[in-house]
């Protein structure tokens, strides 16, 4: 390995954030996007900032010791916005009766579905 642990924790790595309200109570939740099954918890976004930052640090480390490729964060500057899926026709005809039924396009009508 290359790079360090000290490098991997100075990259921007995307932080997926949500508040929760349920059961146990009101807390944060949060995980690194680019880094399966780094996750965390804190009763404020501090709290949970600090604590993902831990939990991201050991789950480096982790990765280092069992000699793992450590992926590095995604630049939004390197998406194009666009990528092309196929789907089996019925499913294409379903998704164009759905979308006509709300009255936009395909593209619109995917976006919200995947945006879900």
């Amino acid at each position: 390995m290359l790079n360090t642990l000290k490098y991997y924790m100075s990259l921007p790595y995307n932080r997926i954030i949500q508040e929760i309200n349920d059961e146990s109570g009101h807390y944060f939740y949060g995980k690194i996007l680019e880094l399966d099954g780094c996750q965390s918890t804190g009763d404020t976004l501090e709290e949970l900032n600090a604590n993902l930052t831990e939990a991201m640090e050991g789950h480096i480390e982790i990765m280092f010791k069992n000699e793992m490729e450590i992926p590095e964060p995604i630049k939004e500057e390197n998406l194009s916005g666009k990528f092309v899926i196929r789907v089996p026709k019925f499913l294409h005809r379903r998704l164009v009766i759905e979308a006509e039924r709300e009255g936009v396009s395909l593209n619109q009508y995917a976006m919200y579905k995947l945006a879900k």
